[in-house]
């Protein structure tokens, strides 16, 4: 049994980052082994959580992935770990829009059966803070808030009145963080600056965390109330197992039919080994964990370049998976390496599977804000002063790498960027809500879109890609 935390609170901005990875950082910083998780489709806080513990942070969406893979995935990250850490996504209850509590911190801390600690900013309350804690806590009575951490605490005084406050509530204090700049992390249109963009800054912000945190937390109550969760009877996600990959191996099924609807793809008899080409660096840092263990789990090999710096693509490349990022960041830089932009055009036109998610189907247009880019698709694309962001629910408009005409999968939108269809492209998504409308393109071999989809809920994308790039038959 894995000993856990949720780490949540009342509302976005309380700093469940700065406690999470503070927690992480100096719970390794002990020896422990830490396995970091984070809720919901956030690609940035676990790049921290990767450096604060040495481990890929993972993601728990209990909406792309489906409410019974969570603790399976939960299990796979933390398989062998001391202790994992999760952090929550926004308010303890909020989930996916007009889904009750769906995707929420509160519904993973209950599928994990993981106590909860609450972080509290309580910079502009005093006696207050007893009656939003007491609501929190009884609000849900399946919910078991364990504790409490009261962060941008002012002066002693304040602590004071804080404690007296909270001292009938039932729920314990395990810290209180004073107002700190150090281990603040920078911020930017679509979240925290990401890991890879200011790494030597970054390692300086979470060692700051993590003393913060040790110097104001109760590691040891917080480590007892993490040893308190009951046995979780969850077998380990497994990636070969997810979608019977490896064409031909000993005792490897037929493909099931999927559950999102798509048509299952039989094994080939023998399969060469493809080399996929997975695009890195600062960016393009949006990517989850799963999908390269699924890719090799297929049978890919995987190699990692970065767009900024490598002209060429890998040797051998027989696919490209392009995913998000922050293009609009880089794209002087990208459209001067003329040589990988060309590249990469020729792979396209080649036939090759292109597999590109927002940032990515920036990339492969023509043109980002006037500056020239690979020009696979017929389409430039700009920022907007317009936030695109939610869950949706997609499904397949046209047969394409990941996935054949009526396949249905979830996914995620979050971006401030625009692009228009240009000819000769067939839409990849048909989505159904906020609006129904189609998104995306699919040309040739390539599929890019806006929306994020998580491959562990939607298996056979990537044993299709695979079989794809192989020169295998796909359904």
């Amino acid at each position: 049994m894995v000993a856990r935390l949720v780490i949540a609170a009342p509302s976005s901005g309380a700093g469940k980052t700065t406690v999470a990875t503070g927690l992480m950082a100096a719970f390794a910083g002990r020896g422990l082994a830490v396995s970091p998780h984070k809720v919901g489709p956030d690609y940035i806080d676990p790049g921290y959580h990767a450096l604060a513990t040495g481990r890929p942070g993972r993601n728990l969406d209990a909406y792309m992935c489906g409410t019974g893979l969570v603790a399976p995935l939960f299990a796979h990250g933390a398989r062998g770990c001391d202790l994992a850490v999760v952090e929550g996504v926004m308010g303890l209850y909020d989930g996916a829009a007009d889904q009750g509590e769906l995707a929420s911190t509160a519904q993973v801390s209950k599928l994990l059966k993981a106590p909860v600690v609450l972080v509290v900013d309580a910079s502009s309350q005093s006696r207050s803070v007893a009656a939003l804690v007491h609501g929190f806590a009884s609000w849900d009575p399946e919910v078991r808030i364990g504790g409490v951490i009261l962060n941008k605490v002012a002066t002693d005084r304040h602590e004071h009145l804080l404690r007296e406050a909270l001292g009938e509530s039932g729920v314990p204090v395990l810290g209180v963080l004073r107002r700190a700049p150090a281990v603040a992390t920078p911020s930017r249109h679509l979240g925290l600056v990401p890991v890879a963009e200011r790494q030597a800054a970054a390692v300086a912000a979470v060692a700051a965390q993590a003393e913060q945190v040790r110097a104001g937390c109760d590691l040891e109550a917080l480590l007892a109330l993490a040893r308190s969760a009951p046995e979780l009877h969850a077998e380990a996600w497994d990636p070969e197992v997810a979608g019977r990959l490896r064409a031909g191996g000993p005792g490897v099924p037929t493909l099931p039919r999927t559950p999102s609807g798509g048509t299952p793809i039989a094994p080939a008899e023998r399969m060469p080994t493809p080399r996929v080409a997975v695009a890195g660096g600062a960016a393009f840092t949006f990517s989850y964990a799963e999908h390269t263990e699924l890719l090799r789990a297929a049978g890919a090999e995987v190699v990692v370049f970065d767009p900024l710096r490598d002209e060429v693509l890998p040797e051998g490349t027989s696919g490209l998976v392009i995913g998000g990022g922050f293009p609009e960041v880089y794209g002087a830089e990208l459209s001067a390496n003329e040589p990988l932009r060309k590249a990469v055009a020729a792979l396209a036109a080649s036939g090759a599977p292109i597999a590109a998610e927002c940032a990515g189907l920036l990339y492969l247009a023509r043109s980002l804000d006037g500056k020239p880019m690979c020009g696979v698709l017929d389409a430039d694309a700009r920022m907007s002063s317009r936030l695109t962001l939610g869950y949706r629910d997609a499904v397949a408009v046209n047969d394409s790498v990941l996935a054949p005409a009526g396949a249905r999968t979830r996914g995620h939108e979050f971006h401030r960027t625009v692009i228009e269809p240009g000819a000769g492209a067939l839409p990849a998504w048909g989505l159904r809500q906020p609006e129904r409308r189609v998104e995306g393109f699919v040309r040739g071999g390539v599929h890019a879109s806006y929306v994020h989809t998580h491959w562990a809920g939607f298996p056979e994308a990537a044993a299709r890609f695979v079989q794809r790039c192989a020169g295998g038959p796909v359904a």
